[in-house]
């Protein structure tokens, strides 16, 4: 299954992407060597071509989740890869994956204990990337999300942020309060500090690098987080 999987991936035809892969894989590399996580991988490129490789594994788990294969899901990788390093980089990554890491079954534990050695916000953008997999044919199942809350545990992931970001993509009558990680019993000023503290963490101003796609990674959750806001403050003046 997953060498078919990835034999798609080298063939289908792509447009251009969107920017939170990018924005995850830049907050890991970054990380690494600023010295603020701890991947001991080698080299940059070697550090790269580790965290692609890992982070084909996770996609695939998902993509295989719902019991098919869908064109959609396959191109909605293949586009952020491509938009992160190029057509000829993501071609030689899928191709390396198809190589030394297709298996019926990946390892979870031991992909997750890679990624243990980053900082938090890069398994966030994880579990954020996942779950865009899984929306991009239009319908997130249930065993989707399922399996991208086994994948958020292993990479520990607490609750509360998996419950955050799965309210991004599922709406639900409480979702505004789930982006924010409020009960919606919560005050005026408990709603506002959860903003601000929000608002401070995913603001646009906080990524130090000029990449692109960093910023718009940022950007996103920041919008989100924002509106999530305003429809609170909307409903409780109404």
């Amino acid at each position: 299954m997953i060498k078919w999987i990835l034999a798609l991936f080298g063939y289908l035809y792509f447009r251009i992407g969107g920017a939170v892969l990018g924005y995850f894989i830049g907050v890991g590399i970054e990380g690494y060597f600023n010295g603020s996580s701890n991947f001991n991988l080698g080299t940059k490129n070697q550090a790269r071509e580790k965290l692609q490789l890992n982070l084909l594994s996770l996609a695939a788990m998902v993509i295989k989740a719902d019991g098919k294969v869908d064109e959609r899901e396959l191109r909605f990788v293949r586009n952020y890869f491509i938009a992160s390093y190029g057509e000829a980089n993501a071609t030689t990554v899928f191709s390396k994956f198809n190589q030394e890491v297709n298996k019926e079954k990946q390892d979870l534990s031991a992909i997750a204990r890679f990624f243990m050695n980053g900082n938090y916000e890069l398994r966030l953008q994880i579990v954020h990337f996942l779950f865009g997999i899984a929306e991009a044919d239009g319908h997130i199942a249930a065993v989707e999300v399922q399996k991208i809350n086994e994948i958020s545990k292993a990479l520990g992931v607490r609750q509360a942020s998996f419950d955050s970001i799965k309210a991004m993509f599922i709406k639900a009558t409480d979702n505004a309060y789930k982006i924010l990680n409020v009960s919606p019993q919560a005050t005026d000023s408990e709603i506002k500090k959860a903003y601000r503290n929000m608002a401070k963490k995913y603001h646009p101003d906080k990524i130090t690098s000029d990449d692109v796609a960093l910023k718009k990674g940022a950007q996103e959750k920041f919008q989100q987080v924002q509106a999530a806001y305003e429809a609170i403050q909307k409903e409780r003046k109404n």
